[in-house]
């Protein structure tokens, strides 16, 4: 089944565009809800609570409802519902890249993910590891994402935008709840939470391990292809699988004593197939693994003082890395002699980071909400480990020896990839949230960030909000953002491909906004926005080093429409629209799509089953300047879930069908010289299913 990008958006546009036409006036119950607030809240736009049609940002909330509704297992699958941010993949171990407003990278260092608050980003990339392996939502309460810059507020990274995952507290969880699911590519997850209090202590636990093989797509031609067409060589894997399974383990504990709350996380990912293949080649027998141990203490009081709140809050995460690959296959000739076994790389890094910072609310000025804030963090790559069977700091790669498995030689303490390294950041923030007039509040905030490896950057924000009705709220925003040089782009040695420059400065980027969000009836919810951002000092790789060269400019436009049809039916729809150009071509920047829409209908079918169908749309995706391919096609998929509504007794049940028609969904391949490495790009999962069953104590 075929259904085109033109007929999707037209049906959301019309859709949108219907429930706006048969909007009818508010009832007198339906006002007084109005005027009271709305329901949904905000937290990542001011650092406090807050209306989400208020807040001074363009932020989206999902809830654990909405999560449950749309049948979603991993995090992937609900941010491709946010409107402005598509889910693409990277050349890492088939890495999620969250695509926000037309701003694509492989490694996706340009957002910035919270968990309960607090970065997971890791210094060696500047991202969240390239051994990510999925997050689970059993435990997730809600999330909350922000597109446009968040520096003023939370520093580096929140370029273009934010994601704030938060888990589930006791009362959230309430009581001891298991559950086990099954389903394609040999799928097997089961998990247990508990939430409830032991004397004064609120206790939440959660416990997760699951399973699977990874769906298997076939790669008709990689990097291997084209090696063996320059060098006469007949190694390639292709055609042949991508490699997507993975082992997971998820644990955390909660516990919170009045004013405070202690937390501990745990993720591992073991045996992490490498999708296809980290050098662009297929590699079956490659695998990686990551270990991340977070925790965090904080104390929290909204009445410390007369008009004050303050907030003190110390983190640690822990961050290890361990990948065992073969980067091209046995037979491979990568230019200086054959690899009897194949091109063998393995490297292991070590991180740990420490966080302490606090933060104050004042309300004594009459009118006005002041935040100040203050923290210290120190990133510490503090351990690497390599061995491989090539020569080090030698291109064309030359074999050691042989290139065999046992001419795999430690080059730790000789040539490793990469020294260790410290980074250190203090950072001071005020933000001002000031009622002007009535109707009308003016937010501005200004962040400073010092590195002690780079310097410093400053950060202004600024927003308007006007309640023009009382079911009308109109924004008008601006703010910079800056990305932090990651260790990679500083640091990397005896790479001849890529090589660090340690004066590198931040990628920076400038953003407009403006949004209008209505409330036609208790019932129907409207958004609409325009933005426009300029990014510069762009760090990119020029021959073999990084430089800060390039350009980039966008402007694109979000729509949102969300309608409680009945009692029984909620329809939502959303539907966005960018262009972004390289500066330095005057050519589309590539890679991300010009037109994403989604489109959602949850059905409480009966009293007990409630069904869900989601359509997700995505357009076109140009190819990066110099590559001649032609543009990527769109595709469309189709998903749909039943689960019990309010459960039967104490079960819950759930059974999804993902991509339902089966299409051929593909993410653009990096364009390469002398050769595409993967020319048919990178092929997503196909049809696919699960069964779940819960139960509550």
């Amino acid at each position: 089944m075929k259904i085109s990008h033109q007929r999707i958006a037209g049906a959301m546009l019309a859709a949108i565009w219907s429930v706006c036409v048969v909007a009818t006036p508010l009832s007198d119950e339906e006002e007084l809800a109005l005027v009271y607030g709305d329901r949904t809240t905000v937290s990542i736009a001011t650092g406090s609570p807050q209306t989400l049609r208020r807040a001074p940002s363009v932020a989206t909330v999902i809830t654990a409802e909405d999560i449950r509704a749309m049948g979603a297992t991993d995090l992937d699958e609900v941010l491709e519902t946010v409107p402005g941010l598509h889910v693409a993949r990277s050349t890492q171990a088939n890495m999620p890249v969250y695509v926000i407003r037309g701003v694509h990278r492989d490694a996706n260092p340009q957002v910035l993910m919270l968990v309960n608050g607090i970065p997971v980003t890791i210094a060696f990339q500047g991202n969240r590891g390239n051994v990510w392996g999925g997050l689970p939502l059993e435990n997730v309460a809600r999330i909350e994402v922000i597109r446009g810059p968040g520096s003023a507020l939370y520093g580096a990274d929140a370029f273009t935008g934010v994601i704030n995952i938060t888990t589930k507290s006791a009362a959230e969880i309430g009581g001891t709840q298991t559950g086990a699911r099954t389903g394609s590519f040999n799928t097997r997850d089961a998990w247990v939470q508990h939430g409830g209090k032991w004397g004064a202590v609120d206790v939440a636990t959660y416990l997760r391990v699951g399973s699977t093989d990874g769906y298997k797509r076939t790669v008709a031609a990689d990097a291997q292809t084209g090696l063996d067409t320059l060098m006469g060589t007949n190694a390639s894997r292709a055609p042949g699988d991508t490699g997507n399974g993975r082992d997971a383990v998820d644990g955390s504990l909660d516990l919170a004593y009045d004013k405070l709350q202690f937390r501990v996380g745990y993720k591992e990912r073991s045996h992490v197939g490498s999708g296809t293949g980290v050098a662009s080649a297929l590699d079956p027998t490659g695998e990686s693994y990551s270990e991340r141990v977070t925790s965090d203490l904080t104390y929290r009081d909204t009445n410390f003082a007369r008009n004050w709140g303050l907030s003190v809050q110390a983190s640690y995460m822990r961050y290890k890395e361990f990948s065992d690959l073969v980067l091209f296959p046995a037979g491979a000739n990568v230019g200086n002699g054959v690899f009897t076994d194949g091109m063998i790389g393995n490297p292991y890094k070590w991180e740990r980071h420490d966080r302490i910072s606090a933060s104050a609310f004042y309300t004594g000025f009459d009118q006005h909400r002041t935040l100040i804030g203050a923290g210290y963090v120190k990133k510490d790559l503090y351990k690497v480990f390599e061995s491989k069977n090539f020569q080090p700091g030698v291109f064309p790669f030359a074999p050691i020896g042989s290139g065999s498995i046992a001419d795999i030689t430690d080059v730790s303490d000789t040539a490793p990839f990469q020294q260790p390294h410290k980074r250190t950041t203090r950072f001071f923030f005020v933000q001002d949230e000031w009622n002007l007039a009535q109707d009308w509040t003016l937010t501005a905030g200004l962040r400073r960030d010092n590195y002690s490896d780079f310097g410093g950057t400053t950060n202004p924000r600024l927003a308007v909000v006007w309640d023009a009705d009382y079911d009308l709220t109109a924004k008008l925003m601006y703010g910079t953002a800056f990305r932090a040089p990651s260790f990679v782009e500083l640091y990397n040695i005896n790479n001849p491909v890529l090589i660090g420059t340690p004066d590198l400065v931040p990628e920076k980027m400038k953003t407009g906004e403006a949004a209008l969000t209505w409330q036609a009836t208790a019932r129907l919810q409207l958004g609409a926005n325009i933005f426009r951002y300029q990014m510069s000092d762009i760090i990119q790789v020029v021959g073999t080093t990084f430089q800060n060269t390039g350009k980039q400019t966008g402007m694109g436009m979000e729509l949102e429409v969300i309608w409680d049809a009945t009692q029984d039916v909620r329809l939502a729809a959303n539907f966005s629209q960018q262009r972004s150009v390289d500066e330095a071509t005057q050519q589309d920047a590539g890679l991300a799509p010009h037109a994403h829409g989604n489109l959602r209908a949850d059905w409480r079918a009966s009293p007990e089953w409630a069904v869900n169908t989601q359509i997700n749309a995505v357009g076109t995706r140009q190819r990066a300047p110099g590559d001649t391919r032609a543009a990527l096609d769109g595709y469309n998929t189709v998903d749909l879930t039943l689960h019990s509504d309010k459960g039967i007794k104490a079960w819950d049940f759930a059974v999804s069908v993902r991509n339902l028609f089966n299409a051929d969904a593909r993410e653009p391949s990096p364009f390469g010289i002398p050769f595409i490495s993967i020319p048919n790009d990178f092929p997503l999962a196909g049809r696919s299913f699960y069964l779940q069953a819960g139960f509550k104590l």
